[in-house]
């Protein structure tokens, strides 16, 4: 849909300036939605409709969107992710999905009983898909901090979950910091938080709650995600103390 917006966009002439200008947004803003970085909602794409004379075309094309299963809040941050040149990502109680193996994904998304068993299995297969980042040709760097609580869950999939975790941290360009509970109260104890930098050297965030979850494009609210990344990274532990502590945490789930 955004490249049928920057096609249609771009037939009639309009640069992204001047299309934000009769349409009452800012040029930053069109950008964002065309690159998906920012949420495509209905008053964005009715308007669009009224300006190229589209008859209905891009709001026809959200409906279905929506309607197809995958909720459109969603939509912006995959491919942020996908595209991005840098991933930080902050966890205060679970494994980060990038991280996570199928069976620990697999238990994560049943704890949801409202969700049947092709549901999960869709979803799990939607999660999985998200790691060929990590295998790719150019893979972006990643910078996770996970909270000790999430790596002490006394389940029996834990020790599977954690020989992946240090497989992952194996990779050049990955980096794992674990802040301890030793560290108290932080910043990043309000939530898990995720960021990417694209091509262009732009951040946009991500925050995930309880329903559903929420892109973060604008500008002052992506540097305030910044600031609290940092908070919690400069509470965690540096590299090889975290890998040693999550080795340490491994070695209790071997059979004695």
């Amino acid at each position: 849909m955004r490249d049928q917006l920057r096609r249609q966009r771009g037939l009639r002439n309009m640069s992204q300036e001047e299309f934000g200008k009769r349409a009452n947004y800012s040029g930053s803003t069109v950008s964002a939605v065309e690159t998906g970085t920012r949420l495509l909602d209905m008053p964005y794409a009715r308007r669009t409709d009224d300006l190229l004379d589209s008859g209905g075309l891009f709001e026809s094309l959200l409906r279905s969107a929506q309607e197809d299963g995958e909720p459109t809040w969603l939509k912006p941050w995959p491919e942020a992710e996908r595209d991005a040149r840098q991933l930080r990502f902050f966890e205060p109680i679970l494994i980060p999905g990038l991280f996570q193996t199928e069976n620990y994904a697999r238990a994560v998304l049943r704890l949801d009983d409202t969700l049947s068993e092709s549901e999960v299995e869709q979803q799990l297969a939607t999660r999985m898909g998200r790691q060929e980042i990590l295998t790719r040709e150019r893979p972006p760097q990643i910078i996770g901090v996970i909270d000790e609580s999430a790596l002490r869950l006394r389940e029996a999939i834990m020790g599977e979950q954690l020989a992946h975790l240090l497989r992952m941290a194996e990779l050049p360009y990955v980096h794992i910091h674990v802040v301890p509970l030793s560290a108290g109260l932080h910043i990043g104890l309000s939530g898990p938080l995720m960021l990417a930098m694209l091509a262009d050297g732009a951040w946009v965030g991500y925050l995930d709650h309880q329903i559903d979850g929420l892109p973060v494009g604008v500008e002052e609210h992506v540097a305030r995600l910044l600031a609290r990344w940092e908070g919690v990274r400069s509470a965690a532990l540096p590299e090889g103390l975290s890998l040693a502590l999550i080795k340490e945490i491994e070695s209790q789930h071997r059979p004695q």
